[in-house]
């Protein structure tokens, strides 16, 4: 197996989940609860991956409540910022490769072209300052690392996300007010999955020469709002029995949330289309 030992946080998430089947063929992975290895306490880590001696860590663990992280800032801190530190230092100490997952809320969304790797990052919110001071935190200390950015993550059947909210709602609410002027790309959580486990097949090692290492943004390919993405859900699962008669576009003036999000947050994936050779 290319990855003997593989240590994957946030195994019952959304991200986690579908890494654990796309991974198989690649290595054993230990995938520890959160009891067991808890990001909220980084420096509890550190003994664990070195008792554990991993030759891969994966990390699509987050604090992902874009709203919550508003009134608990410290805490999606630890989780987004210094933790992902602490598995970079460990893995720096261990000559292993990090797969890190960040985001598309570290942008403003003022920009009216897709975001490109080398964008300057100015995220409006909690969420997206700790991913970015994450993303950063591992640039500093390691040298064998991929982060991931990507937006709008869901999953049909695991995890809260828009998907699921809606599934909820459809079957509580005759009319749905959902927000139109904000774009981005849903990425199902199998693609992702199934993408790092192509990415991860083709990588090298340190010693091989590898230098595709760095920051990619991955994303699938079809740009909608959060309103087409409302109607999209809905066609698809057409056959349900469903309350809901009529979803309205509204803009974010109507919706009224604790964090602001960007507007445009639609990332480019000209770089890791050229470099891995992925088709999306």
């Amino acid at each position: 197996m290319k990855y003997p030992k593989i240590l994957l946080t946030g195994g019952t998430g959304q991200v986690g989940y579908e890494l654990q089947n796309t991974l198989k063929t690649l290595g054993e992975i230990w995938a520890p609860t959160r009891q067991e290895f808890d990001l909220a306490n980084p420096e509890s880590l550190r003994t664990k991956i070195q008792a554990y001696q991993p030759d891969l860590i994966i990390n699509p663990a987050a604090y992902t409540a874009v709203d919550q992280a508003e009134s608990e800032p410290e805490l999606a801190y630890t989780i987004n910022a210094e933790a992902p530190r602490v598995l970079a230092e460990e893995a720096h100490k261990l000559n292993i490769p990090l797969i890190h997952y960040s985001t598309d809320y570290v942008f403003d969304g003022t920009k009216t072209e897709p975001y490109a790797e080398e964008d300057e990052p100015n995220p409006l919110n909690v969420y997206g300052k700790t991913k970015i001071e994450g993303e950063r935190a591992i640039q500093a200390v390691h040298d064998q690392y991929l982060i991931l950015r990507t937006s709008w993550v869901y999953s049909p059947t695991r995890g809260k996300n828009f998907y699921r909210t809606m599934l909820r709602l459809f079957q509580e609410k005759e009319e749905i007010r959902v927000v139109d002027d904000q774009i981005g790309a849903p990425t199902s959580a199998r693609f992702l999955a199934e993408k790092t486990a192509e990415i991860l097949s083709q990588l090298k090692s340190k010693e091989q020469g590898e230098d595709r290492w760095g920051l990619y943004h991955l994303t699938e390919s079809e740009t909608m709002s959060w309103y087409g993405f409302a109607q999209e859900i809905f066609e698809n699962e057409n056959n349900s029995p469903y309350k809901t008669q009529k979803i309205v576009s509204i803009s974010s003036a109507e919706y009224k949330t604790q964090a602001r999000r960007p507007k445009n947050s639609y990332l480019d994936l000209q770089k890791i289309k050229a470099q891995f050779q992925l088709e999306i």
